[in-house]
């Protein structure tokens, strides 16, 4: 039998304790998690156990939902992050690389942090949870992938300005993206011999050097001078003309040159659905693609089928490996 997937707790003054329980509430005989974190954060009219092993998790999730308990120092107000539950947030996060690790969950979800209440609270040094678990599990470069049932891509440079982008998009960072992707497809997908699109940097991947030369001068070269093993790259493709329905079912994967090439298409492909994958650790780790959504909680109207698409990926891709 599969371990059930570890879901840790994000900020607890955000929607996620609401987008747990009802996660639970539709999951609950089809998908056996538990939640990791304080159970007095969860909804008071959510049926809770408490565990101290996973692998009592199976026999209790049809039921309640499990709960390995925490103990967060300041209650949990809705839409107003407590700096002084930054510890035990990061110690959720840490608690559920350890257990993923170690066997005793198949797969970690993380429901969204508040970067600024982890810095005030806790020093946090980090951009975000990838990098975070990148550093826990001593991996010097992962990647993000936004993965949904129409469309997976990966933007090769992340959260920083766009006008940073043409320098930080080196041949290093571009080779490494798309052999990391290539692994991920292989390994947590179960795609033998993936197809992997590229897209240009430019407006129509510069258009022979009238909008830009990074194509010419080394983008397109690289491609060309790659030695897939077990997998084929196209490209430099224009962007424009990635995403429709006819050349997406020429790829499994897309990978972009920034965050916006990246999100706008799989955002407005399937909005609720979408979910981020990180590629490149030595466990699974999927989160919903969201954030904490502090101007509604607390009212009971978050959504929570990324949350749910997220733990049905995990559980897919745990049954693939």
């Amino acid at each position: 039998m599969t371990a059930p997937i570890a879901l840790s707790c994000g900020e607890p003054s955000g929607i996620g304790p609401e987008i747990a329980a009802k996660a639970w509430a539709a999951m609950r005989d089809s998908c056996p998690f538990f939640y990791i974190g304080d159970p007095s954060h969860l909804p008071d009219d959510i049926p809770t156990t408490e565990v101290v092993d996973p692998a009592q998790v199976a026999d209790i999730c049809a039921e309640a939902l499990p709960v390995l308990p925490l103990t967060f120092p300041a209650p949990n107000m809705p839409g107003h992050p407590d700096p002084a539950n930054a510890p035990s947030v990061i110690d959720a996060i840490e608690t559920g690389v350890s257990l993923v690790q170690s066997g005793a969950a198949s797969a970690l979800c993380t429901a969204p942090i508040h970067k600024k209440a982890l810095i005030d609270g806790a020093d946090f040094a980090y951009p975000g949870h990838t990098e975070f678990l990148a550093a826990l599990a001593g991996r010097s470069r992962v990647v993000m992938m936004l993965a949904s049932e129409q469309l997976r891509v990966v933007p090769a440079t992340i959260h920083i300005p766009l006008s940073q982008v043409p320098s930080r998009l080196t041949p290093d960072l571009l080779r490494d993206t798309i052999a990391i992707t290539a692994d991920g497809l292989r390994r947590q997908f179960g795609i033998p011999h993936p197809r992997i699109a590229v897209a240009g940097l430019n407006p129509h991947a510069g258009e022979g050097g009238k909008m830009g030369r990074e194509e010419l001068d080394w983008i397109a070269p690289l491609l060309s001078d790659l030695s897939p093993d077990g997998y084929t790259v196209t490209g430099p493709h224009p962007a424009d003309t990635m995403f429709h329905a006819a050349a997406r079912a020429r790829y499994d994967a897309a990978i972009a040159m920034y965050h916006d090439q990246a999100l706008i298409p799989i955002k407005t492909l399937d909005f609720d659905r979408g979910v981020n994958v990180t590629l490149g650790l030595p466990f699974i780790r999927t989160s919903p693609d969201h954030g904490t959504a502090l101007d509604i909680a607390g009212k009971g109207v978050a959504n929570p089928t990324s949350l749910i698409e997220a733990l049905k990926l995990a559980q897919c891709m745990a049954q693939s490996t």
